[in-house]
């Protein structure tokens, strides 16, 4: 260990809310290390449901403020990072015409229990206040409501049961982990003074010196102020901070992904957000050529063995068949399920569903034993990460007493800067520049925006592939060097989407890791363990079948 680092901010936890913040302080010019005890982004922000949405349900609930700042961040995000988030038309499956408005009311007086069914009347006031919400910086058109007739032809395979349905617009992040990774490398670039690690953990602390393990080795950080942005290990890391903690409370939430080209088929690019027979809400999109299915909302607080179990399965495809009784599901098509525990705030609610997801930034201030305050991150949600983290930075500059020097709003995020409005024309340009396909160029620009070309540059005019996937070596290289990764995992899971959607084949993961044994120089023994622990994650956690 080399000597003690004066900092400005600590952040312990490099989720979504952890990101951001690093990000918007970085860029105000403080001096920030942040640190995670897994991967960027593995932890919950590893497990959405991959939606970057207003929150329409929570217009039942009466988070009016909350609606209108996660429109308004869905709406900045498709314009900043327009190769990750992409719009959603989404539809209303409707039962009825007149159900719920009574219920509705009780809601929004603070009853426990939210509506079962939601009627056409019911919906047409939500949707248009929906919209209404969503006006600033408004990209997307707005609500319709679709008579039977209509939503059968659209989608056929759905149940007859329906009276009408509607259709509006959210968004959906792709690759949740890149976004994550692209606010810390943004954050990085913005301020050299800062760091990010990953597999890095709390060794303890020592008056006002903070011990972290990491990859690099051990280091004394001094501190003005900590942030502790875990996610459903805060109350943990707060213990171990000397400020201990009862702020969470979390439900767990799970997913699985069916390899289904006639769902696929039927849905034509939308979502159906839909109500189960037991009045929850679960949702089915296209989620990069896979049906994406979702979720759960059950107590749970052990985030390190979270997993999706036989009985939220069950109640998927049960679901699914009530919903579209055109089509037959079953286990056989489930090729990934994952799982994370929402970091909610501790509540004593019956209904889990029914606690806010909207957050909060509790103060410990310093004692004699701790002389920085801690900042918690509490609750939040994926669609709201840049506004929570504003709120915090700003509060963090005012204890700091220095200025903000930048609005972070309409700052693009990594591959969405200076991406083109065009980009079958940066495609081709690319492609002449580099020698590669305009074809080639326009996968690569989806996945990584404008970042795409150093990309492009390092595979050349014939790249070789994986067998089974449509990544290049070559591409999967230039990430190991330049993503910090350090596992096997942090390659096929989160820089990249070749596990969760089922597309790893076994000889694919055994060049993968041949090839971040010569990236990162791995012995033989090494490579051999990274392979026995990630196809024992990938098969015994996530269901993946590694053909």
């Amino acid at each position: 260990m080399t000597g003690i680092r004066d900092i400005d901010v600590l952040i312990l936890g490099a989720g979504i809310n952890g990101a951001g913040l690093f990000r918007d302080l970085c860029e105000q010019g403080i001096s920030c290390v942040i640190a995670d005890k897994g991967d960027f982004g593995g932890g919950t922000s590893a497990a959405p449901s991959r939606l970057i949405h207003g929150g329409i349900k929570y217009l039942e609930t009466g988070e009016l403020r909350l609606v209108a700042q996660s429109t308004l961040e869905r709406n900045l995000l498709l314009r900043n990072a327009p190769h990750l988030v992409r719009p959603l038309p989404t539809v209303i499956p409707i039962f009825s015409w007149l159900r719920g408005v009574p219920a509705a009311l009780r809601t929004l007086l603070g009853s426990a229990t939210a509506p079962r069914s939601r009627g056409a009347v019911l919906m047409k006031t939500g949707l248009a206040m929906y919209d209404f919400y969503g006006r600033r910086h408004r990209v997307m058109p707005r609500h319709q409501l679709w008579s039977k007739k209509r939503a059968l032809r659209e989608i056929p395979p759905l149940t007859p049961r329906i009276v009408a349905a509607g259709q509006y617009y959210d968004a959906t992040v792709t690759l949740p982990e890149r976004l994550v990774w692209e606010l810390l490398a943004d954050g990085m670039g913005a301020n050299p003074a800062s760091t990010a690690w990953n597999y890095a953990m709390l060794a303890g602390t020592d008056g006002a010196v903070v011990h972290l393990a990491t990859p690099d080795g051990p280091q004394a950080l001094r501190p003005r102020l900590v942030v502790n942005a875990a996610g459903p290990w805060i109350d943990r890391v707060n213990a171990a901070l000397g400020a201990p903690s009862r702020l969470i409370g979390g439900t767990k939430g799970s997913h699985i992904l069916l390899d289904h080209p006639d769902l696929i088929a039927a849905l034509q690019g939308r979502m159906i957000y839909f109500e189960a027979d037991d009045g929850r809400i679960c949702l089915v999109f296209d989620y990069l050529g896979r049906a994406l299915v979702g979720s759960t909302d059950t107590r749970d607080d052990d985030p390190d063995d979270v997993a999706c179990d036989d009985g939220e399965i069950d109640y998927f495809l049960d679901a699914l068949r009530g919903l579209l009784p055109g089509l037959s599901f079953g286990r056989d098509q489930i090729v990934y399920a994952y799982s994370g525990i929402r970091p909610l705030p501790a509540s004593d609610a019956a209904n889990p569903g029914l606690i806010s997801r909207d957050h909060s930034a509790p103060v410990a201030e310093p004692d004699e034993a701790r002389p920085w305050p801690v900042i918690s991150l509490v609750g939040g949600k994926w669609t709201t990460f840049r506004g929570f983290a504003e709120e915090v930075a700003d509060t963090v500059l005012a204890r700091l007493d220095r200025p903000r020097q930048r609005d972070t709003k309409l700052m693009p995020i990594g591959g969405g800067r200076d991406y083109p409005a065009d980009p079958a024309a940066w495609a081709d340009r690319a492609g002449r520049e580099t020698g590669a396909t305009p074809a080639r160029a326009g996968v690569l620009l989806a996945r990584y925006g404008t970042g795409a070309r150093a990309i492009l540059a390092a595979e050349g005019a014939a790249p070789a592939m994986l067998a089974d996937a449509d990544h290049s070596l070559a591409e999967l290289d230039w990430l190991v060097r330049h993503e910090r990764v350090r596992h096997l995992p942090d390659l096929v899971m989160r820089r990249t989407a070749l596990a969760v959607t089922g597309h790893l084949s076994r000889r694919d993961l055994d060049r993968i890791a041949a090839l971040c044994a010569g990236a990162l120089n791995w012995d033989t023994a090494r490579m051999d363990q990274e392979l026995r622990d990630t196809r024992a994650l990938l098969v015994s956690r996530h269901r993946l079948r590694l053909a």
